[in-house]
């Protein structure tokens, strides 16, 4: 798993966009080194040991060539500084460079490995808290996979620049300029021919580069739609194996294999030339220079020592230049990546409190008592913004009393879910206001706000820890005694102490391992926990059998004792003895009052749901299952 899990993050790695390099790209990088501040000790420190290494990297071939001439000279050689030395002493200086090299690449990897890792911590941890910042208009409006791939793959990108292609650029910079000075001032006569050999390398590696990389692309993209095809079976593997399509999706997946195949190997054949027009190109523009330095050995008009120093720097600006594609296109990369995580780090948060809302918000801290409960909506109007053109709500009026359950009911799409989401302030109203115990709901700090309100919805997706530390989410470091009295009023301590694990028992990836009704259960004991004065339940029982939806009904009784309750329901059985029923039809409150009042109301839409629900329930229950809104 680990090996496929690293194969996907390298192939997202290499699909990342490049950007172009500009002064506005850098300076958008250039932001980014903030979170190098901290730790610009060890930085300089590294970047030091980097230089030190570098500069004990070019001096090993120098010192080789005078190894050589100090082997074939009786008088030895004359080094600067050092002065006149004999073959022992250059090889003791000689070992003395290469130990020094590898202590300060040793001190340069590991400062450059702490210092990138510390930062990028500090990346992940603000890219993740600004993330779960953000307001609902944000998440409506993007992918949860590519929200993801803000906080995994870009960053993993960042963190391969500023560890690896970082120190590499600087290392093979001073290779590279350093190489080409020395060789210059070791024999001009063979620079000029060596550096007439490039060009031809130059060509020939743009030139395979833009095919190998085309190919590529083609082949991780036949390697996608593969793996597509493998996650939709195995999510679906129920309905493959109902319908016995078994050989059929292994037919689809044989056809995809096959074009993964045909792109691979016409890959591995512009591979396999290039490699071989390399090796062509290179040992034989090797063998151009080598031919004409030995000419120049033999004419004495250089040493063997020079020459050999000579083709060792060669070696150093050939790699160098080898690597120059590579770290370009990676920086490219980096830029596109670092972009994306900036645009992130600057998405403005949710607001707490909502300096927006009036400039004397701040002048109301977070109340130190409980609130009461009452809620008010006053001619609220609200369009989602995804959505602007479309009204959801047009100037809604509702009014809760402390402790007071209202039921909300209605056709599909008249707003019932939408109001309470303004009601845990999810959004904000276009128009109109919501109140809480008299208070304008953005006066209150958002944290403090929600913290008073606690949601069961439809469909309850659990973590997937245990059913602990699930029940504990309501109120993070809670006694087990507390979980475990949440869980007993909630009808679950039952059921939970009936599995061999008791409440360590992990509820697997969304609570799959639970059933719907334990589930519902598992949310009501964490409401419970929380303790809330406002709570929302919203068609917490519509998808629960019989027995369930008593049990849960139970517990929800215990739950709404005390608390303003607004319930959502299509089941009008399930809110009969709600205090108040309000009937929402396209965005307003066009009934308001009990169930016997509404019920009394001739030709009024309450009359015509409770007529399709329960007048259709006697004669047949699956016309009412086909009729209920």
């Amino acid at each position: 798993m680990s090996r496929h899990h690293a194969s996907s993050e390298n192939h997202a790695l290499d699909r990342l966009p490049k950007a172009p390099i500009n002064r506005e790209t850098l300076r958008e990088t250039f932001a980014l080194a903030s979170y190098l501040r901290p730790y610009r000790r060890r930085f300089t420190t590294g970047l030091a040991s980097l230089f030190t290494s570098a500069a004990c990297g070019l001096a090993f071939p120098f010192l080789a060539g005078s190894l050589i001439d100090a082997a074939m000279s009786p008088r030895g050689v004359v080094l600067p500084v050092f002065g006149p030395l004999h073959l022992n002493q250059v090889a003791l200086i000689l070992t003395f460079a290469v130990a020094l090299q590898a202590l300060a690449s040793f001190n340069s990897a590991l400062s450059f490995n702490r210092v990138g890792q510390s930062a990028l911590a500090d990346l992940r941890r603000d890219c993740y808290q600004r993330l779960i910042g953000l307001p609902m208009t944000f998440f409506g409006q993007r992918r949860v996979g590519e929200l993801t791939s803000r906080v995994s793959t870009d960053v993993a990108q960042i963190e391969g620049a500023l560890i690896d292609a970082l120190p590499q650029m600087c290392r093979q910079s001073v290779f590279l300029l350093g190489g080409i000075t020395l060789i210059t001032f070791t024999s001009g006569q063979l620079t000029a021919v060596m550096l007439g050999t490039l060009p031809v390398l130059i060509a020939a590696a743009v030139f395979f580069g833009r095919r190998l990389r085309r190919f590529s692309r083609e082949t991780q993209d036949q390697l996608a739609a593969t793996n597509t095809i493998v996650e939709e079976t195995l999510q679906a593997i129920a309905s493959v194996k109902a319908f016995a399509n078994e050989a059929f999706e292994t037919n689809r997946y044989d056809i995809a294999n096959r074009r993964v195949l045909a792109a691979a190997l016409s890959a591995a054949r512009w591979r396999a030339v290039f490699v071989a027009f390399f090796i062509l190109a290179l040992f034989g523009g090797i063998l151009i220079v080598m031919w004409f330095g030995a000419g120049l050995l033999q004419s004495g008009q250089i040493s063997p020592g020079e020459l050999t120093r000579f083709v060792l720097y060669a070696t150093f600006v050939a790699g160098s230049m080898g690597q120059a594609a590579e770290l370009f296109s990676q920086i490219q990369k980096t830029i596109g990546a670092t972009q994306r995580v900036r645009e992130l780090l600057r998405e403005p948060t949710e607001t707490d409190p909502a300096q927006a809302h009036s400039p004397a918000a701040t002048a109301h801290p977070a109340p130190s008592s409980r609130p009461r409960g009452a809620v008010e909506f006053c001619e609220v109007s609200f369009c989602y913004p995804s959505r602007p053109a479309v009204p959801v709500l047009r100037q809604l009026s509702l009014r809760a009393q402390p402790g007071e359950r209202i039921a909300l009911v209605g056709p599909s799409g008249a707003g019932k879910s939408t109001l309470t989401a303004l009601l845990l302030r999810f959004y904000n109203p276009d128009s109109g206001r919501l109140l809480i115990d008299g208070r304008d709901a953005r006066d209150f700090p958002l944290t403090w706000l929600r913290g008073q309100m606690a949601i069961v919805p439809q469909d309850v997706l659990l973590f997937g820890g245990t059913i602990e530390e699930n029940i504990a989410y309501g109120r993070p470091g809670a006694e087990p005694a507390a979980i475990r009295e949440a869980a007993r009023q909630a009808n679950a301590d039952v059921f939970i102490s009936a599995f061999p694990e008791g409440y360590a028992t992990l509820v697997g990836d969304r609570g799959i391992k639970l059933s719907g009704g334990q589930r519902q259960r598992v949310a009501i004991a964490r409401a419970i926990l929380k303790n809330p004065a406002i709570l929302i339940l919203d068609e917490a029982t519509s998808s629960l059998d019989s027995e369930s939806e008593s049990l849960v009904q139970v517990a929800l009784e215990h739950l709404m004792q005390g608390r303003t309750t607004f319930i959502v329901a299509h089941r009008l059985a399930t809110i009969r003895h709600a205090d108040r029923i309000a009937v929402i039809d396209a965005g307003q409150v066009v009934e308001f009052g009990t169930h016997e009042e509404l019920s009394a109301r001739p030709h009024g839409l309450y009359q015509r749901l409770s007529a399709l629900q329960f007048g259709l329930t006697t004669a047949s229950p699956e016309a009412t299952t086909a009729s209920a809104p």
